[in-house]
């Protein structure tokens, strides 16, 4: 699993990111995530103004983006939080990285479902690629970690790439994505089965036919 810890407060930090502040677009985007809670509340925002800071961060860094420590200083600042809070948060769920990542940040699950439809092969396929679990590539290119469950088990196994998820996979239809991913271009995300939708069984449905081509409500006729 990954190794959580912050990144050294070095000197050199602090000279990269010891002046960092909202550009004036996020500015007015941290105004109005504020201004969701009661008076006395803007604590609660501390979560969307650390993946604001961090999708900052990796806009100036051509990366996925990451905490460093005087980042969250500045967050800390902005809603009157000790920093040991911010930290908390920060380092207690895994959409924030503490360190710094590459352009693509490839989290494999490893947890059972992906495990016994083949994971061990999904990471074997990324480290084929010049990957290893919990560093960057010398290119900055891709950043390998192995994560805990993300809710995907029916159409497992799968790796989640930045925002998005890529499901169903193998070894060939990841080194798909990966080299979609190398090339510029968007991949399709979700299922990689061909013919699958969602998260339906695979093959011919015997119920929710509706589902097949598209997301369809059902709820109003029931």
């Amino acid at each position: 699993m990954a190794n959580r810890h912050l990144a050294p407060d070095t000197p050199e930090l602090r000279a990269r990111w010891g002046n960092f502040a909202w550009t004036p677009e996020n500015a007015e985007k941290v105004k109005e995530i504020i201004a969701r809670y009661p008076e006395g509340r803007q604590r609660s925002a501390v979560m969307p103004l650390l993946d604001l800071a961090q999708r900052q961060v990796g806009a100036e860094t051509g990366t996925q983006g990451w905490l460093p420590l005087p980042v969250m200083e500045y967050v800390a600042r902005e809603l009157d939080m000790p920093i040991i809070r911010v930290v908390e948060v920060a380092s207690f769920y895994f959409m924030y990285n503490l360190v710094p990542v590459g352009k693509f940040h490839v989290q494999v699950c490893g947890t059972t479902p992906c495990m016994l439809r083949g994971s061990d092969d999904i990471m074997a396929a990324c480290k084929k690629r010049g990957m290893k679990k919990g560093y960057t590539t010398e290119d900055g290119m891709w950043t390998l970690t192995e994560v805990e469950c993300m809710g995907n088990c029916a159409t497992a196994p799968m790796v989640q790439i930045n925002d998005d998820n890529y499901e169903d996979l193998t070894p060939e239809r990841l080194d798909a994505v990966l080299d979609a991913l190398a090339r510029g271009e968007q991949p399709k995300t979700g299922t990689q089965e061909p013919g699958r939708h969602s998260c339906e069984p695979a093959g011919a449905l015997s119920s929710l036919h509706a589902m097949v081509t598209e997301n369809h409500d059902y709820r109003g006729e029931w």
